[in-house]
């Protein structure tokens, strides 16, 4: 059942990103949203570690010392800031850099972190919870300033305006700028 367990929270989580995606008009993200996941190389890890309360990645980086999955998962899906790492070709070439992302995939992103939220943490979910989250991690990420600017003003409206306010906000303002 251990499979099942874990196909429902994939399952979910991809439902809630295509929502969320689907309101800001990203309906082709929202439906190839994490398809990887679905993947022998991601689905049968997921299995093995799934606890339901947390990703399980995590489970698999205590147990391994790396996820396997998440090496898997991250270099397939453009919506995680650890696609966009590279050598900076500003410097020496020798020194690792966040690349700028497109806005349309830090807007995924956006939309991935508050799934990822509202689905672990189930009805405790806040609005503030994907920003609180994301602060935890803030100083080890290697990101693009400009791109890390764009993620924390969404984070911060949905934490202070809600998400219904939010979302208008990304959808009018942010991706029609792009």
């Amino acid at each position: 059942m251990q499979w099942f367990k874990h196909l429902k929270t994939i399952n979910h989580h991809k439902m809630l990103v295509m929502k969320l995606c689907f309101q800001i008009g990203l309906y082709r993200q929202g439906l190839l949203h994490d398809m990887s996941k679905y993947s022998p190389a991601e689905f049968l890890v997921g299995v093995k570690y799934y606890q339901g309360t947390r990703s399980p990645n995590n489970a698999e980086r205590e147990e391994k010392g790396y996820s396997s999955a998440w090496l898997h998962h991250k270099g397939r899906n453009k919506h995680h800031l650890e696609y966009w790492i590279d050598y900076d070709i500003s410097g020496s070439g020798e020194k690792m850099a966040g690349m700028k992302m497109p806005v349309r995939y830090v807007a995924e992103m956006f939309c991935d972190r508050v799934a990822a939220c509202k689905n672990y943490r189930g009805k405790d979910y806040t609005d503030s919870d994907a920003y609180d989250y994301y602060m935890k991690s803030r100083d080890h990420y290697i990101i693009h300033p400009e791109t890390a600017e764009l993620l924390e003003k969404m984070l911060i409206m949905l934490k202070e305006e809600g998400e219904e306010k939010t979302l208008r906000y990304i959808k009018k303002e942010i991706l029609k700028k792009k």
